[in-house]
């Protein structure tokens, strides 16, 4: 007995291990995969354009501040030269990376930075000739926001203007030729940086766009398709019960059908989910003649074309669905017709039945009628409806067919 304990003690404690183990191994998976995950989102925050932009930014401001500093040094104004510099990279950086609330932008920030790049020249000498890229940049920059061809030969000149001095001590002409190429260089990563977030927001807008788009459709769909097949096997209950209640021999076949219908109802949904065109006229036609007769309704039907394109029969067999529908629902009718024609390119649905009960509130217009006249205007069609005094009711969808 006390072996027999032991042994089953033993194997407790070694499942206990067991699953210490595994929620172990569990948790450091987890580590791991959260560590990956959050090293690929700081990879894409690194790659993201606005970082592009920043350290494109960054090395053109380093490129130009080092010679400056070097010179600044050996002429021995480095300390009131970095206050000066310091002050112009400043309002630099924030005109080239502001959001304009005006098409220029804050442009007296330009007119400081060119005092600043070309004032302290006759205290520094040439050592500050190679800020004149910054000012290049900046210029290229609202030439951009108002379109000025202007401002793009004034910023292609801010650094050659400088040979134009009578003082050779503040030339120097490497520079003055080169400084132009470094606001150039600039403005381009700067431009393109911006240019690349746009189309990242536009993307992102496009995806949202789809996105609400295959909702729609996913809900127009399940009211169509689905809200049909829920209300004919309604229907179709009803009318068990009744031949039920009268012991009527057509029961058996009425429960067949509604059984048929239920199957169908889940690859309806499956259709809809993922998009798929499953619905033919045909069929639709015969399926309308079946339920209606079944409802004690005669019916009609006459049809004088044949091989529709694909997306006008679509929409033609969503419009006879939701006109038998309302039919059922919405009347107490005795006659229906149906006539599907086709006449100079223009393909006409007329569903015509009697028994129109009392209208509903205006403007309630339902769901249904409402995604059909969505559907049929995508092919530049359009839906008719009127009423007649003696309880004729006359819905017509007119679809143009391509040639």
């Amino acid at each position: 007995m006390k072996d027999t304990h032991r042994g089953l003690v033993t194997r407790g404690l070694a499942k206990l291990r067991d699953l210490r183990a595994r929620r172990r191994r569990r948790l450091r998976a987890e580590r791991r995969a959260a560590g990956r995950k959050g090293l690929r989102a700081a990879l894409r925050d690194f790659s993201s354009p606005s970082w592009v932009g920043g350290l494109g930014l960054t090395a053109v401001i380093a490129g130009v501040s080092a010679p400056v500093i070097t010179g600044l040094a050996g002429a021995g104004a480095l300390a009131q030269g970095l206050v000066a510099l310091l002050v112009l990279v400043a309002l630099h950086v924030k005109f080239v990376t502001e959001t304009p609330v005006r098409r220029a932008g804050a442009w007296w920030i330009v007119a400081v930075q060119a005092w600043l790049t070309y004032l302290p020249l006759t205290v520094f000498g040439a050592a500050w000739i190679p800020v004149c890229g910054l000012l290049t940049g900046a210029l290229l920059v609202m030439a951009g926001r108002i379109r000025s061809t202007v401002l793009v030969l004034l910023a292609l000149a801010c650094g050659p203007v400088v040979l134009a001095s009578p003082d050779r001590s503040m030339i120097d002409p490497l520079w003055a030729l080169v400084s132009p190429m470094v606001g150039v260089a600039e403005y381009a990563m700067i431009t393109l940086a911006k240019q690349a977030e746009r189309l990242g927001e536009a993307r992102t807008d496009v995806m949202r766009r789809a996105v609400a788009l295959e909702r729609r459709r996913f809900t127009r769909d399940l009211h169509d398709l689905v809200g049909h097949r829920l209300t004919v096997l309604v229907l179709k209950v009803q009318l068990l019960e009744r031949l039920v209640a009268e012991g009527d021999v057509k029961a058996q076949t009425e429960v067949s059908e509604t059984l048929e219908l239920l199957r169908n109802l889940s690859t309806d949904v499956r259709a809809v989910a993922h998009g798929l065109r499953s619905s033919s006229l045909a069929a639709e036609l015969g399926s309308a003649r079946s339920l209606l007769e079944s409802a004690r309704v005669r019916c009609q039907i006459r049809v004088s074309c044949r091989d529709l394109p694909g997306d006008v029969e679509e929409a033609l067999t969503h419009a006879l669905r939701e006109g038998v529908t309302n039919v059922l629902r919405h009347a107490e009718a005795r006659q229906c017709s149906v006539h599907l024609l086709e006449r100079d390119h223009m393909v006409r649905l007329t569903i015509r039945n009697d028994g129109v009960r009392p209208p509903r509130r205006p403007g309630d217009a339902g769901q249904g009628l409402l995604n059909l006249a969505d559907r049929v205007s995508i092919l530049g069609g359009w839906l008719e409806a009127t009423s007649s005094r003696t309880g004729q009711f006359t819905f017509s969808v007119y679809v143009p067919r391509k040639k």
